[in-house]
Order: C-alpha cells, then structure tokens, then sequence
C-alpha cells in the first residue's frame, strides 16, 4: 500500500460505530465529478467522513507531486499537527524497520518558504532523526492551508491513540482556515455539535488546560464539553469545586466522566451552607409571649406572626404600612 490515498482510505475505513453508518450505500460519484459528501460517520471518530470529499483532492495533489530525495533538516513541522505526545517506543521501532527494509511509502510535504513543511508522515521523519539520516524520501504536492488542516486531521485521527483534546487543539488552530464553524465541520464531515464537543476544551481552566497538555489523555470530549456547563451554570462556587476536585481526576481516584455531576454536587452544598451562614433570625415578642420572628437570608425577608396575637387595629396599621412602602392596595 504504497500511495497517501490509498493508506489514508485504510485508516479510515472502520472508524464510526455500526449505528452511525447508514443502511445503504451511495452509489459511486463519477471520475470528472466532485464526489458527494458522506453522511455515513456523523460525529466525534466520524469527523474523517470528510474523507469521501478530500479523497478525490489528495489524489489530484499526488498525480502532480514530484518524488524528490530532500534534506531531513529542510523540512518544518506541520502547523496543524494534532498530535502531541508520540512514543518513544514506536518511533524506535519504526526506526528500526527503516533501518531493515528502508522507508516504504515517502513522506508528504509541500514547498515553504525556507524549505518545505510537512504535511503527513511525522512519525516517518522523527524515525530518520533518530538514524541521524540526512535525506528522506518525500512527496512534494502543491497544497492550500485549508487542505493541510484538513488532510492533517486525516493523517491522524484514524489512529486509536489520539485524544480527544489533541482532537480539539488541532482544530482551533486550523479554525482560522475556515470562514466559519459551519463551514469547518462541513469540511470535516462533523455535525455542529460534535464540532463544539472538541472545541470545549478551550473553555476549561487554565489549570485544568495545563494538565492536559502534559497529559492529554486525562480527559475526553464529552466530560470537557459537561465541566464546562457546570462551571458555567453555579459560577465562583462551580470554579472552587472544579479546583479542588481536578487533582482527583489528576490522580486516577475520580473518574473523568464524574466530575461534572461532582461539581454541580459540591456547588449546591456551598450554596445551601453560605444561604444558612447568612440567614437571621429575630424573634417577637408580645410582652413575655413568642409571638413570632423575622427572617432574612440571601433570597428573602419575611415576618411571621402567630395566629390571634394581633388586635384589629395592629392589623390595619400593618396592612396600611405595606401599601405605602410598595403601593399595595389594602384588602
């Protein structure tokens, strides 16, 4: 399987469940017409659906590239790379079969201004480093931002170890690529709202953000996506219980997929006790008899006198009160 193409359709083909496919398949676009957009893969892992639109692309990029033998040090790294932790142990591995049987399908790259850039093939290029070789063989297309951010994604995605915040990181930076979100999930065979579930992780603390790019897997998409509508929706209390409870997520002791419902719990706790620590309460007295109280909290102050220690009179005089401090008609 020596071409991009053909590699990046094998990636791709079993990503989704078998619910996001559909039932029937659609006929084939013809050769000389843009190939319809799929529907098969609609969210989180179905983001590569838009590889039915990008494949027709990529193989129009490869039927011009060049096969060059270029310098390992004249090529950068690609800007849309998802990718942040890369192991250590593969890349010796993949080294060493390079080191066996020599590289078998070139990296992709497109020409830069200092050289050229990278578009698919990194663990391919670190490989070399680590064989301290001065060439690579490569692939040069001609390739717009768009398509790298796309083709970026693709390049990667297909992998089971790529996380989600990886995911949501590499999409951010290629945002700006798009004209709008709506465009960019149309580009990436994502509906909208499996679009913003990786965007969510943008909206998360700082401490929590400084974590994940240390350890991107501590968190998924759907957990970010719900720790940030609790913070959200219970404000400072929601931002202390976060702080307090993330180190628990940190060390493997809370599961991520609970956090969020922790939070909403430790927020209504701290709500309900500063609603008791600020609440008074003032007792009346007729002569030495309990004869009612005044309460104020943080929502409401009320007056509460028994049944028969008012005269007529008295209760005329607190009705009229009332209408002339909030316009009451009396009754």
């Amino acid at each position: 399987m020596s071409s991009f193409r053909d590699k990046m359709a094998a990636k791709t083909a079993e990503l989704g469940s078998t619910s996001e496919r559909q039932t029937t398949e659609r006929p084939a676009a013809p050769a000389a017409q843009e190939p319809r957009r799929s529907s098969a893969f609609k969210t989180g892992p179905g983001m590569l659906g838009a590889l039915a639109v990008a494949q027709q692309r990529i193989q129009e990029l490869e039927s011009t590239s060049d096969k060059l033998m270029l310098p390992v040090n004249a090529i950068q790294p690609n800007p849309w790379q998802p990718r942040k932790i890369f192991s250590d142990e593969g890349l010796a591995s993949l080294a060493e079969s390079i080191r066996e049987v020599g590289l078998v399908e070139p990296v992709v790259v497109r020409r830069a201004d200092n050289g050229y850039q990278l578009i698919a093939g990194e663990r391919r290029l670190r490989a070399h480093v680590l064989l301290h070789e001065e060439e690579i063989r490569a692939s040069v297309i001609e390739c717009s931002d768009q398509d790298m951010a796309v083709l970026a994604l693709v390049e990667n995605v297909g992998r089971e170890d790529l996380t989600d915040y990886e995911i949501g990181q590499s999409l951010r930076r290629a945002e700006r690529e798009f004209p709008t979100r709506t465009r960019m999930a149309e580009a990436l065979g994502m509906s909208r709202k499996g679009l913003y579930r990786f965007l969510a992780f943008e909206k998360l603390p700082d401490f929590i953000r400084r974590d994940l790019d240390l350890n991107p897997r501590l968190l998924g998409g759907s957990a970010a996506d719900e720790i940030v509508s609790a913070i959200k929706k219970h404000g400072a209390h929601g931002m202390k219980a976060a702080r307090e409870l993330w180190p628990a997520v940190v060390s493997g002791t809370l599961d991520q997929g609970k956090l969020a419902a922790a939070i909403g719990a430790q927020s209504d706790r701290g709500d309900s006790e500063q609603s008791v620590s600020e609440r008074s309460i003032e007792k009346i007295f007729s002569g030495k008899s309990h004869a009612g109280s005044i309460t104020k909290d943080t929502n409401s102050f009320t007056v509460k006198l028994k049944t028969g220690v008012l005269s007529d009179a008295q209760e005329t005089q607190i009705r009229e009160l009332i209408s002339q401090l909030f316009n009451v008609k009396p009754g």
